[in-house]
């Protein structure tokens, strides 16, 4: 009399196999998530341009129509504290060139979870429009 053994599970190669395909997908993936990620945090910095646009529109008013004497020297002649003073703020600002008909603001990625120093927002106020670009990871923002 001959015993039938019931064998289950998986052999070896089975399971090398698995392991195989989940890490082509993860490699896949992985990148994708972290550059969707690192996209989202413009929402960080967009949102921070606009209170220091409103800051800039005010000085403008209390200045007699002109943007020379708000934003020289940094934050310092606004009436709001620099944003990258908040914890966890994944961006530094600056404000350039202010004439008497506009302004640059910029927003430069910081290394605080895996940014890159090289990206950068740019919002460019001028007499007749505001221009919005981006430069390394945001280079897609429009």
């Amino acid at each position: 009399m001959s015993l039938k053994r019931n064998q289950s599970g998986f052999t070896l190669l089975e399971i090398i196999i698995v392991i195989i395909i989940v890490g082509v997908l993860a490699s896949l993936a992985l990148p994708r998530l972290f550059s969707t990620v690192e996209f989202s945090r413009s929402a960080e910095a967009l949102s921070a341009i606009a209170t220091i646009r409103s800051s800039m529109e005010r000085c403008y008013l209390q200045n007699n129509g002109t943007y020379v004497n708000c934003g020289n020297g940094g934050f310092t002649q606004l009436d709001i504290e620099t944003p990258a003073s908040s914890p966890n703020a994944h961006f530094t600002y600056s404000i350039t060139s202010p004439s008497t008909v506009g302004y640059t603001i910029t927003a430069y990625r910081n290394t605080l979870d895996g940014g890159s120093t090289g990206s950068q927002i740019i919002v460019a106020q001028t007499s007749t429009n505001v221009t919005r670009t981006g430069i390394g990871a945001f280079s897609g923002l429009k």
